[in-house]
């Protein structure tokens, strides 16, 4: 039986300035695919599998996120002040007390088939980190994993690695054990007035001493969007390929 999971926390305070223009000012998760935002997209597919809290770590454009907020009785918002100088580790460490449990943790700028979302809610696995086999998109994050798919390590830089499992989705779920030992493997940085630290330099951190199972989904459909190249591929190949399988 599948533990219920009701949260999901989304992590939404990057700038994408590598995005330019075509975000009008707005955060990324407001790029358009199709007739929705990714973030609204986002939203939709995870009322549609019964989460029904939903955290967003704001920060750039934090205003666009508190509007949508008013039309979604599922989301809360809350700001992380340092957004401009910190990783995405810091906006999750400020929302520590407000999830209790397990959760699904999202970044913002991913378009993605609802598929991946049943890998996650569907299997008894406490922690799982998703991956894809190789999309060969640009600036992807690779992962490395033991035989028995246990997480050791992450680069976006694959000569860094033993070998490449596959690539990181961007889309994990978390137990509430795992989320405490993140946050008490930041805390001494953080204390330091290090800010710069990443939600997956937090996992690799504990990967030695916390089973985080890698779970790799051959033919997945999905991108993140950073630039421009990364919209464009978006709208022409991977929205396609999402809308063949609804």
């Amino acid at each position: 039986m599948t533990r219920q999971i009701d949260t999901a926390v989304i992590l939404a305070a990057g700038l994408g300035s590598r995005l330019g223009d075509l975000k009008e000012n707005r955060p990324k998760g407001f790029l358009q695919v199709g007739e929705e935002s990714l973030i609204e997209r986002s939203i939709r597919l995870l009322k549609k599998n019964g989460i029904s809290n939903i955290i967003l770590g704001t920060g750039y454009g934090s205003a666009y996120f508190d509007k949508l907020r008013e039309s979604h009785k599922e989301i809360s918002t809350h700001k992380n002040p340092i957004f401009a100088d910190s990783g995405s580790m810091y906006t999750l460490y400020l929302l520590r007390h407000k999830v209790s449990g397990s959760c699904l943790l999202l970044e913002s700028d991913l378009l993605y088939e609802e598929a991946a979302l049943h890998q996650l809610l569907e299997d008894e696995k406490d922690d799982i980190i998703l991956a894809s086999d190789a999309t060969e998109s640009g600036d992807e994050m690779y992962v490395q994993s033991s035989e028995d798919g246990a997480l050791q390590t992450m680069s976006k830089d694959s000569a860094e690695l033993d070998y490449v499992s596959g690539e990181l989705v961007g889309i994990s779920k978390l137990s509430d054990r795992t989320l405490t030992k993140m946050i008490e493997y930041v805390n001494s940085a953080f204390d330091q007035g290090n800010f710069h630290i990443h939600y997956e330099d937090a996992l690799v951190g504990i990967s030695e001493e916390t089973h985080l199972f890698v779970k790799v989904i051959k033919d997945l459909a999905w991108c993140e969007i950073d630039d421009v190249y990364h919209l464009k591929r978006a709208t022409s190949v991977v929205f396609p390929k999402i809308k063949t399988r609804e």
